[in-house]
C-alpha cells in the first residue's frame, strides 16, 4: 500500500481549502498531515482531521506567531521546504500559497489541488499594494522586492508538482498563465445536504460574506442604496463593516455574523442571493443554490461556471453598482421563471460525495500511470 502525505498551508479557520483537506483525510485516513502552523482548537481540528495532529513548521513556535504568522510570508518558502516527506509515496498538497513547494524526489508522486496561485503576488498585486498604502517609501520598496522574489520561487516550485488539479476552469486558466502548466478541473466539495431546498421565498435579497475589500460588498450596498424599495440583508462581519454602514440606506440591514442554522434559514427564504466578488469558485453561491435560491453574480471567475444565466440565476458583466442594478431589474422581470427545485438540483453536482469519488479515481489513475512509467 502506498504511503500518503497531505500538505496544507495553515490551519487557522474552517473555510473552503480546509473542506478539501477534510475530504483528503477521509479518503486517506492513514495519511500524515503537514502544515506551516496549526492554531485551531482541538474541536475544530477534529472536524477536519478526525483526531490527528498536523506536523507543523518552525513558524509555529515563533513569538506572536498566532497573531502575525501571515506577516511572515518571506519565511514561508523556506519553512515549507523543511517538511521531510522522503518517506511517502504520494503527496497531495492543498495549495493557495506555498504548500505546492514541498520538496519531493523522482520516486514520489505529487498531486497539487490548487485553490489559486498566490493572488496577492499575482492577480491582486497592485490592489494589495494600494490598499496597504505601499505605493512609495522604504517599506513599499521592501515589500515589492519580497513579492518579486516570492514570484520567482512560486514559478520555480511549480515544477515540483507532477499533476495540478484546479478548483475551477477559471483557476486552471490562471495556472496555465502563471506556471505554464495544464490543470485538470475537479470542483471543490460543498456540503449541499446542510442547505436543503425551501420553495417559499420572502421579499428580501441576501448577501453573506466576510466584510473585506475584495468581496466587493460596497458594490452591493451602493446598488441597493439606489433601490430603496428593495430590502437587502447582509450577513457577516469584518473590517469593512463601519465604512459600509456609512453608505447604507435604511432598506439595508446588517445582521453581523450568524450561526450555521440562522444563515441557512436566511438563505432558504431569500428572494435571491447577491454576489459581487471575483472568486476562484464561490462555495457560498452553491450553498444558496442548494436552498433553491437564485443567485445574481458576476459573469466572471467561478460564478461564470456555477451560475447559468436565467436558469439558476442572473449574470452581470461589470463589477460595479450600475451593472448590478441592471441585473436586479432583469431578475425582477423574470422572477416567475425561476424554479426552486431546478435551482437546488443544479447545486447537487458539487457535493462532497462527488468530490471524494473524483479525487479518489484521479489519484488512483495517476499513481497507476506513475508506477508504469517507473517500470
Amino acid at each position: 500500500m502506498p504511503k500518503y502525505a497531505i500538505v496544507h498551508e495553515w490551519f487557522d479557520s474552517y473555510a473552503g481549502s480546509e473542506r478539501c483537506v477534510e475530504s483528503f483525510n477521509t479518503l486517506y485516513p492513514e495519511a500524515d498531515v503537514f502544515a506551516l502552523v496549526n492554531f485551531l482548537s482541538d474541536e475544530e481540528l477534529f472536524q477536519i482531521l478526525k483526531g490527528k495532529k498536523p506536523h507543523t513548521s518552525f513558524i509555529q513556535n515563533l513569538p506572536f506567531a498566532r497573531k502575525i504568522f501571515r506577516s511572515m510570508l518571506p519565511l514561508f518558502p523556506y519553512a515549507v521546504e523543511q517538511h521531510d516527506l522522503s518517506a511517502y509515496d504520494i503527496i497531495i498538497s492543498s495549495s493557495h500559497a506555498v504548500a505546492k513547494g514541498v520538496l519531493t524526489n523522482s520516486n514520489q508522486l505529487h498531486i497539487s489541488y490548487c485553490h489559486t496561485p498566490m493572488r496577492y503576488a499575482w492577480d491582486l498585486y497592485y490592489q494589495y499594494m494600494r490598499e496597504a498604502k505601499l505605493d512609495k517609501g522604504l517599506k513599499a520598496f521592501l515589500v515589492k522586492y519580497i513579492l518579486h522574489k516570492i514570484r520567482i520561487w512560486d514559478v520555480a516550485s511549480s515544477n515540483r508538482v507532477d499533476y495540478f488539479i484546479a478548483n475551477s476552469k477559471y483557476v486552471a486558466r490562471r495556472i496555465k498563465k502563471i506556471y505554464n502548466r495544464d490543470a485538470d478541473v475537479i470542483y471543490p466539495p460543498v456540503d449541499v445536504e446542510l442547505f436543503p431546498l425551501h420553495e417559499n421565498k420572502d421579499d428580501y435579497y441576501l448577501t453573506a460574506s466576510r466584510l473585506v475589500s475584495y468581496k466587493k460588498i460596497d458594490v452591493i450596498v451602493k446598488a441597493f442604496s439606489e433601490l430603496k424599495n428593495k430590502k437587502l440583508v447582509i450577513i457577516g462581519d469584518g473590517p469593512e463593516l463601519s465604512s459600509l454602514k456609512k453608505i447604507a440606506t435604511p432598506n439595508i440591514e446588517f445582521l453581523g455574523y450568524q450561526s450555521g442554522k440562522s444563515l441557512v434559514a436566511y438563505m432558504q427564504r431569500a428572494k435571491a442571493f447577491v454576489f459581487a466578488a471575483d472568486e476562484d469558485f464561490g462555495i457560498t453561491v452553491v450553498e444558496a443554490l442548494s436552498c433553491g435560491t437564485p443567485v445574481i453574480a458576476l459573469n466572471y471567475g467561478g460564478t461564470a461556471e456555477t451560475i447559468i444565466h436565467k436558469q439558476n440565476g442572473i449574470h452581470y458583466n461589470h463589477q460595479n453598482e450600475i451593472s448590478l442594478r441592471t441585473a436586479i431589474h432583469d431578475f425582477e422581470q423574470s422572477i416567475d421563471k425561476f424554479n426552486p427545485n431546478a435551482i437546488s438540483l443544479s447545486a447537487q453536482k458539487y457535493s462532497r460525495t462527488r468530490f471524494e469519488k473524483e479525487i479518489s479515481e484521479y489519484v488512483e489513475l495517476k499513481f497507476s500511470s506513475f508506477n508504469n512509467g517507473r517500470a
